[in-house]
């Protein structure tokens, strides 16, 4: 006699996924992604920054060596720049070298009058803003710099051999003048940082900084000038 074949059961490792697991699968997906997508995100972002921020300090540098080496003339008085301007007679505290928009107000235009604004190329030359023939390369936004810079000088006693301090701004090339730039609103150091704080904001500057300007040849007298008041052991003010 022939046996009758018996009916094959299906074993668990035969069975497939039903739609709703498989729906379930790709909604645990999506909502895994959709966390870790913001902070890749914003990773990425402070990496550009960081990047942009270390170039705007060497665009600083650059500029500033230009000074010291007397091819930019920010400091002597035939410059056509203003200039921020301290009482010889106070005690100089450190509010008084923080830059902010009271002591040196932003830039409203390309070829605003009131500020020092010069655009650092990518081939390290520097041009006055206001210049027509100054002009941004637009396929290299990313490694060119406009730079604010006004010399910090004591009043009434400023020449050139007595130097001063410089304070500097950086921004990025692509900033919009059409709309308000952002600098410092306070003599305050503020313990921010610029990446974290204006993450891809290029109405803000990159950099704020100042740096002392000496002359060659340097006097003691001209560092006093740039101090101004001490105190003595007794408390007393006193010139260095």
């Amino acid at each position: 006699m022939k046996p009758k074949p018996q009916a094959k059961t299906s074993s668990l490792g035969d069975s497939g996924f039903t739609i709703i697991e498989s729906l379930m699968a790709i909604v645990v997906v999506a909502m895994l992604l959709a966390s870790i997508t913001p902070i890749l995100i914003i990773s990425t972002s402070i990496r550009v920054q960081s990047r942009r921020i270390e170039k705007a300090t060497q665009a600083a540098n650059t500029f500033i060596d230009g000074v010291k080496a007397g091819s930019i003339v920010t400091g002597s008085s035939a410059a056509p720049s203003k200039k921020i301007s301290l009482d010889p007679a106070t005690l100089r505290t450190p509010a008084d070298y923080f830059i902010s928009i009271t002591k040196m107000p932003v830039p409203i235009s390309k070829t605003d009058a009131n500020v020092n604004l010069y655009l650092l190329k990518k081939d390290g030359n520097i041009c006055i803003a206001s210049d027509s023939a100054c002009q941004i390369d637009s396929t290299n936004t990313f490694d060119e710099f406009y730079i604010q810079a006004m010399p910090i000088i004591v009043a009434g006693i400023h020449t050139k051999s007595s130097g001063y301090r410089l304070a500097v701004r950086v921004y990025r090339s692509d900033v919009n003048f059409s709309k308000p730039l952002l600098a410092s609103t306070s003599d305050v150091k503020k313990v921010v940082s610029p990446i974290v704080a204006d993450i891809g904001n290029r109405q803000a500057p990159l950099i704020e900084r100042t740096v002392d300007i000496s002359h060659n040849s340097p006097r003691f007298q001209a560092l006093c000038y740039r101090l101004g008041m001490t105190k003595d052991q007794n408390g007393n003010n006193q010139v260095c």
